[in-house]
């Protein structure tokens, strides 16, 4: 059960690090904070950017999780 649950977890892991490097860059220095803030106040996200957005948060939830079942089921 565990090992399959390693498993899992590499996969979940791979595929959040390729969702957060695949996301488009904000801006960079105070031009990409005062625009991109802008931005993310009235949720001008669409298309890809906001499935990547959203894939991620997911991604890191289950990532997580499941990271927590292991620890517990490594601990008992």
């Amino acid at each position: 059960m565990t090992g399959a649950l390693t498993v899992l977890l590499v996969v979940v892991s791979v595929a959040l690090v390729t969702s957060v490097l695949m996301q488009s860059a904000r801006g960079a220095g105070l031009t990409g904070s005062v625009g991109g803030g802008a931005e993310q106040i009235f949720g001008k996200k669409r298309g890809v950017d906001a499935f990547l957005s959203r894939l991620t948060v997911v991604l890191g939830i289950a990532f997580f999780l499941v990271a927590l079942v292991i620890g517990f089921l490594q601990k008992g």
